[in-house]
């Protein structure tokens, strides 16, 4: 009930929030010999910042798919679940038959589901980087057959494509052979992450449930570091409730390494780190971020914390200059680095430096910050030594 109401929210939220941001725009198209109507979602704050990159999502069938993704990714930001994202959407009202269509016989693209393919590929994708600041991580999203369009973008020699989201997908009945024939290792020869989302439902046929299952089942086996298979299943008796469902899940799982590392996160991955292994893999946290989604986050005090009793009780504390300056690489303008650092020099009775990192971290923190009278002690504590 609560997931249902929040999808509702999310429809509700995307038809008042962002109408004002979005930009109809009539694209010629080389390839289809004609013009093809796309909407486009610019985040709020883009023309305010002429450094930020965002993430690009394409949304095929707009009419149908485009607000809603539009309200799942606004309120995902502004939770900090994910980052703004420059969002287009392919209207498909009067050709859809022909852009998704395949030969039944041998699951191949039509020559009008090709042509519309390549548009896609060399076309919209081309303009949207031409025309905006889009950073490297690019998602398909799409629904039905389009879904099994766009695992057709799999095929691809040089991987370009994020994140695969295929919601409620109708895959044709070769899709086992197809995504045998794609050489799905050539993913993890990339420095890069990928993401493949299916999501099967108990609304279905029984004849689609087997067949997603069959494919979710064959897929669960690929082990491939960094492409990582999400196969979820809904339960509920409406194909429209699991679409809704569909999208803030599948948006929870490829942009889960944006958010703040969540309890689950540091069980399996954190807490039984080394100290230098837990600073690391902070770090590169954060610089993955930065070079996929063009957000430069600095560093979430949250997370500091997440990894400083593995700092601070491991090794005797052998680590703490190590992580404040991890800290101040990524995130100059906090105090928190200055103060790891100064702990580690108190540490070792070097008070003098101490005291003179203490000060630097004290003279970046707000007077009005609740926390600066605490932080101010470490001063008073080291003046007479």
């Amino acid at each position: 009930m609560i997931q249902k109401t929040l999808s509702l929210l999310f429809v509700l939220f995307s038809l008042l929030g962002f109408s004002q941001k979005t930009i109809q725009h009539s694209l010629e198209s080389d390839i289809l010999n004609t013009t093809r109507n796309i909407k486009i979602y610019i985040p709020e704050g883009y023309e305010m910042d002429s450094i930020k990159n965002y993430p690009l999502a394409i949304v095929l069938e707009e009419e149908l798919l485009f607000d809603i993704y539009v309200g799942n990714s606004v309120l995902f930001a502004k939770k900090d679940k994910a980052p703004k994202q420059i969002v287009v959407g392919i209207s498909m009202e009067e050709t859809k038959g022909q852009d998704i269509s395949f030969n039944r016989n041998t699951g191949q693209l039509t020559s009008t589901a090709n042509n519309f393919y390549a548009f896609l590929r060399d076309e919209v994708i081309f303009y949207m980087e031409s025309n905006y600041r889009t950073s490297p991580f690019i998602s398909l999203f799409g629904e039905g057959y389009s879904a099994n369009l766009i695992s057709h973008f799999l095929k691809e020699d040089t991987a370009f494509i994020n994140s695969f989201i295929c919601i409620n997908p109708s895959f044709s009945d070769f899709i086992g052979g197809e995504l045998q024939s794609y050489n799905l290792d050539k993913f993890s020869r990339k420095d890069n992450t990928f993401y493949f989302y299916t999501n099967n439902s108990t609304s279905f046929s029984t004849d689609k449930q087997n067949k997603i299952d069959q494919i979710q089942t064959a897929l669960s086996g690929v082990e491939i570091k960094n492409f990582n298979i999400i196969n979820d299943v809904i339960t509920t008796s409406s194909s429209i409730s699991a679409t809704s469902e569909a999208i803030p899940r599948a948006m929870t799982k490829i942009f889960e390494i944006y958010s703040a590392i969540s309890d689950e996160e540091f069980n399996e991955k954190v807490k039984d780190l080394a100290p230098s292994d837990a600073i690391y893999y902070l770090e590169n946290k954060y610089l993955e971020i930065d070079f996929l989604f063009g957000a430069n986050l600095g560093i979430r005090e949250r997370d500091i914390f997440a990894i400083e009793k593995i700092i601070i009780e491991k090794e005797n504390g052998d680590k703490l200059r190590d992580f404040g300056k991890m800290i101040l690489k990524l995130y100059p303008t906090s105090h928190l680095g200055d103060y790891y650092i100064g702990r580690y020099y108190e540490s070792g009775k070097m008070f003098k430096k101490a005291l003179k990192q203490y000060k630097i971290g004290y003279g970046k923190m707000d007077p009005a910050d609740p926390n600066s009278d605490a932080f101010y002690e470490n001063i008073l504590r080291l003046g007479g030594q």
